[in-house]
């Protein structure tokens, strides 16, 4: 069972964006976001936002030339995040969102350091909080990276202290979702649901690839776990940092945002075919397709 994310009420107006005006950005255009990963698991945020505002413009930063970023070094991590996120100033963005739980662990607070206050940074951050409300025992799925961090220990800690919980290496599922073989996928969810203990009713996707296979992953883990996820909730934090209300639908006479650019390890480039295997990736590029990028 897939947990439902909190959907945004529909009252209208304008909301204040990035740079003042009513929803506007620098210079009266709509706010735009840019979004970095080494690779897929920016698709979930993406559509996340543009869901909450359709209005946004996005710059898409991917880093196939170094993808994954799991096994990578902390300081590898911090080097290559740091160098996606300064690929995207080219294109002005208001605010900039780490989806990747492992760049966000090693990385976070190089990148603020650097942009903010100028350019508000987003992180990711597993959805430990919700799920820990279910009462336990909860598992998180995550890279190699992530579940031996002091990071995901700290929020262990903070928000799931007096339940059991259980940190699971999902080993190989996130190179098997970016490089779209669902046979691999469909392995490497088999060998982590066999890792995590019977018992668990709840399960945070600890890596922004595993949303793209969340219903493989509930399939895989019964009814009787409920899992959780993070892109609305990372969406909803990027607006109000923009000064805009997630709650607050744009005007409906407001210019559509778009998909404004495609980067590739830094080069101009478009979003793989491969994409159209998972449903919000299908989705992702027919918004691509519509705002003629």
């Amino acid at each position: 069972m897939y947990a439902a994310e909190p959907a945004p009420r529909s009252r209208r107006g304008s909301g204040r964006g990035a740079g003042g005006g009513d929803g506007g950005g620098a210079g009266g255009r709509g706010a735009r976001v840019a979004l970095v990963d080494s690779g897929l698991g920016l698709v979930s945020y993406a559509e996340a936002l543009l869901t909450l505002r359709p209005d946004l413009s996005l710059v898409l930063s991917l880093d196939p030339d170094n993808m994954p970023y799991g096994p990578r070094t902390p300081a590898q991590v911090r080097r290559l995040i740091l160098e996606a996120a300064r690929s995207t100033l080219a294109h002005d963005p208001d605010a900039i969102v780490v989806a990747c739980n492992t760049a966000s662990v090693h990385g976070l607070e190089a990148l603020r350091a650097e942009f903010e206050p100028g350019i508000p940074i987003i992180g990711t951050v597993p959805a430990i909080r919700p799920a820990a409300a279910t009462g336990g025992p909860v598992a998180v799925w995550a890279t190699s990276a992530t579940t031996s961090s002091d990071y995901l220990r700290g929020l262990i800690d903070a928000f799931a202290a007096d339940l059991e919980t259980h940190a699971v290496p999902a080993r190989g599922l996130a190179e098997a979702i970016e490089s779209a073989d669902l046979a691999a996928v469909d392995a490497c969810i088999a060998a982590a649901t066999a890792s995590t203990p019977p018992g668990v009713r709840a399960l945070v996707l600890g890596c922004t690839h595993y949303g793209l296979v969340a219903d493989r992953i509930a399939a895989a883990m019964g009814e009787s776990v409920t899992i959780f996820d993070s892109p609305i909730g990372v969406a909803r934090q990027t607006l109000r940092r923009l000064g805009l209300d997630p709650d607050i639908s744009p005007d409906p006479a407001a210019p559509v945002g778009s998909i404004e650019a495609v980067l590739l390890s830094g080069r101009p480039g478009v979003l793989p075919a491969s994409l159209a295997t998972y449903p919000a990736g299908a989705r992702l590029l027919a918004a691509v397709d519509r705002s003629g990028g």
